[in-house]
């Protein structure tokens, strides 16, 4: 990357200065040093074991979503542009051209965030005289040495911590479980929020290939993400966040479960029958009625199909999903929605992504990419073993059946 040649590297000067280069702002930072003091406030109660903490503003997601399709969203320059640039043109691309990242039409990706903790506690100093004064205590602004980071919740330590949100997301049908783009967000900042952030930035920079699908966890159930996907024509496969047992009414006789299954009268779920695309509605089948007999005691329905009913994504894109949430296509392409934890295990722990004492956001940005590169380096090597191995053993199988 340099144009250094192994054994011939140059003072670690030589580099910060190269850092630089690859930063697209003049400050290390993103924000100010000089920021209101942080006012002391009550923490609400710890969440429950492996429980994520509620966003910090309620409709905050809504917000969001309803002022991009409102106003839009025109692409600003980031800070991270470059190394992203050069990420995606030196490491994404030959991934895409090994075949490594999969179906580059229909591309699959994964998101999730994790948390990053660069300090035990926010560094500041004052900027006043008030301690000169005696005055132990003042509200004038201080200087951070980390202006970017806050406080959040780590669900998997169980405490909170001061750092970054890192927002990952990476192609779920990999085998080799790569990374696609990360956002470095604040520590208190919700999972459904970055998400919001990262699919729009993201969709103004990638030029590889074509998203068709994204896996994520409960924490992004909400209606709102549901309408920016929609809008991306990019089918989700979200977990859902349960939030009642109660069956929700329809204009028949036949309800709906909180998992947006139809429930027949007698008290039955209803069996997936296949997908119309051009009206954008699921087509739902009597149970009993789906063997070679109708087996019902009290049929709801004199045809010998049996009864069907029909279910518009239009009408609720949360439930009533393109893929049905109990078909065993969702169980096997939700089954991948694990890999974005691998990668981000690989960069936490294989690469020790929290071992950097760095301070500036300049150097945790290109610290984590660095960390992506060896990461695609890695399934280089992997990938081309196996191809090796394979074709050892197609000419080993060749020269024994020649004799």
């Amino acid at each position: 990357m340099s144009g250094f040649e192994p054994g011939n590297l140059p003072g670690i000067g030589t580099f910060y200065d190269f850092f630089n280069r690859l930063w697209g702002r003049e400050s290390a930072n993103v924000k100010p040093f000089i920021k209101p003091k942080r006012q002391k406030t009550k923490r609400k109660k710890k969440p429950k074991k492996g429980e994520k903490a509620s966003p910090s503003s309620p409709g905050i997601v809504r917000k969001l979503v309803d002022r991009f399709f409102r106003y839009g969203s025109k692409k600003k320059e980031l800070t991270g542009d470059r190394l992203f640039k050069y990420f995606q043109s030196q490491f994404l691309k030959t991934s895409a051209n090994l075949g490594l990242l999969g179906d580059l039409t229909d591309l699959g990706v994964v998101g999730d965030g994790t948390p990053i903790e660069t300090t035990s506690y926010p560094r500041s100093k004052r900027i006043c005289d008030c301690g000169a004064q005696g005055l132990t205590k003042c509200d004038h602004p201080r200087y951070y040495s980390q202006p970017d980071i806050d406080s959040g919740w780590d669900s998997s330590r169980e405490k909170y911590f001061n750092g970054y949100h890192l927002y990952m997301l990476s192609t779920s049908d990999s085998r080799y479980d790569l990374p696609l783009y990360p956002r470095l967000q604040p520590a208190s900042r919700h999972d459904s929020v970055s998400l919001v952030v990262s699919a729009i930035e993201f969709s103004q920079r990638a030029t590889l290939g074509t998203v068709g699908k994204i896996l994520l966890d409960a924490a992004h159930d909400a209606e709102p993400i549901y309408e920016l996907l929609d809008h991306y024509r990019i089918e989700p496969f979200i977990d859902l966040n349960v939030r009642t047992k109660k069956n929700f009414s329809t204009e028949s006789d036949i309800q709906i479960s909180p998992e947006g299954v139809p429930i027949c009268p007698a008290k039955l779920k209803m069996k997936p029958n296949g997908y119309d695309k051009s009206q954008n509605r699921q087509k739902w089948r009597c149970p009993l009625a789906c063997g070679t007999k109708n087996t019902c005691k009290s049929p709801c329905s004199t045809a010998k199909y049996g009864r069907t009913f029909h279910t518009f994504g239009k009408d609720n894109l949360r439930l009533f999903t393109k893929t049905p949430r109990t078909s065993e296509k969702w169980k096997i392409v939700y089954k991948r929605r694990t890999s974005v934890e691998r990668s981000n295990k690989r960069e936490k722990v294989d690469y020790h992504l929290e071992s950097g004492r760095h301070r500036p956001t300049k150097m945790w940005y290109i610290r984590t990419y660095a960390i992506m590169m060896c990461q695609h380096i890695d399934a280089w090597y992997a990938h081309q073993k196996d191809a090796l191995s394979f074709l050892n053993g197609h000419i080993l199988s060749s020269i024994a059946k020649s004799f």
